[in-house]
């Protein structure tokens, strides 16, 4: 696919001056310019261009919108400019022709395969930007001052777009969340490139890895990423680990890149927030996933590991298993449909290689 041109730093730095207005210094341009030249440096696999219209009006990209003079968005469609194919591109995603999103927040999901749209719950994420700092800013911040707070999850795309405008933050890359009624995909656009990317897992770690999450505990996990209080690396690992049964940091290395002891450093931060576990015989970082469900879900205290020689795997804890079980859509360990009827935690599999631990 031959890549759309970038969108030129000098549009960037217009709109930045213009509603980062005195922030936009000196200082913030050259700030712009590092940030803009790095984001280019990271190369991801796209998988298509995009176009973009609101309320039937077509746009080059997301900052001709962010120009216009505000106006409430009812319709924001993402298509897909020529239509690409099915293939490994699409790996971890459902491919798609186009998505719309309403004002109402629910989305319409048309596949790239001929069918009836899909509805699903739509939401905005906000990936990687530049928010104008003035060198005084910058100053003040190091020495204890306040901090700008960003909000990076939105229930729809007026308020995300309202939001950049108001803070003067400029989209670099950005997410469209789909909540269906099984599990919840999510979508990366590049705004620079206007490209949508591929799966960073796509061609790097086998399909079978991924263990499928519930629309749910991906909400959880998504508003915890939408804090910004993540570096970039820890962020798109632990959304990672939290689709796997686990994962190793050479695994991780391999996906994103870079060296073993940056991603190791990272991982290590999430287990310090307890959003990780860390097995230290197996070098495997597992999801904690009663960290993502809602605060009054079940509880219960650690089961004790174990004797040696059992599974890894298979050593979850009973909160861990408790919580999968409120979710009830999939298994915790292997990711396969839980059976309709009577509510279990493990699938048949599972169950019987517990039973022989």
């Amino acid at each position: 696919m031959l890549a759309p041109s970038p969108v030129p730093l000098s549009e960037l730095d217009a709109l930045a001056r213009r509603f980062g207005g005195e922030r936009h210094d000196a200082y913030s341009e050259r700030a712009l310019a590092r940030a803009y030249e790095e984001f280019l440096s990271r190369r991801r696999a796209p998988i298509g261009a995009f176009v973009l219209s609101v309320d039937g009006k077509e746009y080059s990209n997301l900052f001709d919108l962010l120009a216009e003079p505000e106006a409430a968005i009812a319709d924001f469609e993402i298509r897909l400019d020529p239509p690409p194919e099915p293939g490994l591109a699409w790996e971890f995603l459902q491919p798609f022709e186009r998505i719309v999103l309403r004002a109402d927040g629910s989305a319409e999901f048309h596949p790239l395969v001929p069918g009836p749209p899909v509805r699903a719950i739509g939401r905005f994420l906000l990936r990687e930007h530049y928010l104008p700092r003035s060198r005084s800013d910058m100053d003040r911040a190091a020495s204890g001052g306040q901090r700008v707070q960003l909000e990076g999850l939105f229930g729809t795309v007026d308020q995300g777009i309202a939001a950049c405008r108001h803070q003067g933050l400029l989209p670099f890359c950005v997410s469209i969340l789909l909540y269906f009624s099984a599990e919840r995909t999510s979508y990366e656009f590049d705004l620079i490139r206007n490209t949508l990317l591929a799966d960073p897992r796509a061609g790097r770690l086998p399909i079978a890895r991924r263990v499928r999450r519930t629309s749910r505990m991906s909400w959880g996990l998504d508003r915890m990423v939408a804090r910004g209080d993540l570096s970039l690396l820890a962020a798109r690992a632990l959304e990672v680990v939290v689709e796997s049964p686990g994962l190793t940091a050479v695994e991780l290395a391999h996906i994103f890149g870079g060296g073993r002891e940056l991603v190791d450093s990272a991982l290590q931060g999430l287990v310090a927030r307890q959003l990780l576990s860390f097995d230290h015989r197996t070098g495997i970082y597992r999801p904690r996933t009663e960290a993502f469900l809602p605060a009054g879900g079940p509880r219960a205290e650690r089961a004790p590991a174990p004797a040696g020689g059992a599974d890894p795997a298979l050593r979850t804890s009973v909160q861990e298993l408790l919580a999968a079980a409120d979710a009830r859509a999939t298994c915790p360990l292997c990711g396969s449909p839980l059976p309709e009827g009577p509510k279990t935690i493990l699938c048949a599999d599972c169950s019987a290689k517990v039973a022989t631990t």
